[in-house]
């Protein structure tokens, strides 16, 4: 069956209705991946306990830098040592988030190394 202009309307307009609500966006980033699940599971937790909807959480790209290195200062080009360190990162949404949810969120205690942004979009 085809659809018509009408219902690509209809749902274009139903499309917006959900993107125009309001929704938190929280990027969470870490060095190493345990610590940085525990975090999202405290996260998400957080937010379950005050009946939000959430979306994710969503495992993003692991970011990869790395560095090559001589050993020696000044002779021995051929010795040489490489680094790298990954990021891990997590993105949760939370759709219309209620005033108790986001200031549970912001008394969250966190571990050190984890690194969060919070958007509202």
């Amino acid at each position: 069956m085809a659809t018509t202009a009408k219902d690509k309307i209809a749902k274009a307009k139903g499309a917006s209705a959900v993107a125009s609500e309001p929704k938190l966006r929280i990027r969470v980033r870490a060095y190493e991946h345990k610590v940085l699940d525990l975090s999202v599971k405290q996260i998400v937790d957080t937010a379950q306990r005050f009946d939000a909807k959430i979306i994710g959480p969503v495992p993003l790209p692991t970011e990869l830098k790395r560095w090559t290195v001589n050993r020696s200062t000044f002779v021995h080009k051929n010795a040489r040592e490489q680094f790298e360190m990954r990021i891990h990162k997590r993105l949760i949404d939370i759709l219309s988030p209620s005033p108790k949810v986001v200031e549970a969120l912001t008394n969250l205690t966190l571990p050190s190394g984890v690194t969060i942004d919070v958007k509202m979009i």
